[in-house]
């Protein structure tokens, strides 16, 4: 398994970025097999981890001409700057209190 790990201090936001969000989202889980999807923003600080079974689902949503529209619209209006990382999942464990 796979994540990608997305770190950004935001600009401003709109109704775009929002909309945008989403169909980035629903692009990944059922066009490219993403497996888990979370984002967390707080201030201009933003982050959002995927979690992917293979790279090449990874690099062939990256390709997607929509995500590409996604990443131009972020460096021209969203964001100030960004930092992605693809990191292999070497090792995983849970707990659960029920």
């Amino acid at each position: 398994m796979f994540a990608v790990i997305f770190r950004a201090k935001t600009s401003y936001q709109d109704a775009q970025y929002s909309e945008m969000v989403a169909v980035m989202r629903a692009l990944a889980f059922d066009k490219y097999g993403c497996l888990d999807f979370i984002a967390v923003t707080e201030g201009d600080q933003e982050i959002a981890i995927s979690y992917w079974e293979t790279e090449e689902d990874i690099q062939r949503w990256h390709q997607d001409s929509q995500h590409a529209v996604a990443q131009q619209l972020g460096r021209e209006k969203w964001y100030q700057s960004y930092t992605v990382q693809v990191v292999e999942v070497k090792r995983q464990y849970s707990f659960q209190n029920i």
